[in-house]
């Protein structure tokens, strides 16, 4: 049995199944979690309980995660929390603005769904600052070296573009 971290997650997601998923997965490594469907249901957990951490979804109906976000920052101690950002929209339309949004204040750790559940909880216990694992840190650092190269992809010209898959194509490990 996994020890218990006294640690509460809160985790914001519109998407029963993934917040099955992910709640199992905090649950299995010793988190306490709370559950919210939208950016609303998330403020009034706040209010009931400060989490240490919000795992938050970007695209909700209701209040979305940016509207959520922008409402968090209001509040001297609730701009405080760290939150980790989960989303699938991190390159279409319906997210990008968002997620450029929140990474450019600071939110600059985000997992793109589908997630691991490995790569879960060593963002979340990084960003805590917990004691994790070595394979844990390197799970953690491997997705912000991701993170980095995707909006460093994202900004790149067509011509890099085609540099960089050539040196991926050309070091690709089997």
């Amino acid at each position: 049995m996994t020890n218990k971290l006294n640690r509460t997650v809160l985790l914001v997601d519109d998407e029963a199944d993934v917040r099955t998923f992910l709640s199992v997965a905090l649950l299995e490594a010793g988190f306490d979690v709370e559950i919210a469907s939208d950016g609303n249901e998330a403020l009034n957990q706040i209010k009931k309980h400060r989490p240490d951490l919000i795992s938050l979804d970007l695209v909700m109906p209701g209040k979305s995660g940016v509207m959520f976000h922008r409402e968090l920052m209001k509040n001297k101690d609730w701009a405080k929390i760290p939150v980790l950002i989960v989303t699938g929209h991190a390159r279409d339309d319906i997210g990008r603005a968002d997620l450029k949004e929140l990474t450019m204040s600071g939110r600059g750790i985000y997992l793109e769904k589908p997630v691991k559940p490995d790569n879960y909880i060593a963002a979340i216990k990084k960003i805590l600052g917990l004691d994790i694992s070595d394979r844990e840190r390197e799970t953690a650092e491997m997705v912000e070296i991701q993170n980095e190269l995707k909006n460093l992809i994202d900004r790149a010209d067509p011509e890099t573009l085609k540099r960089i898959g050539r040196i991926l194509h050309d070091h690709k490990t089997e």
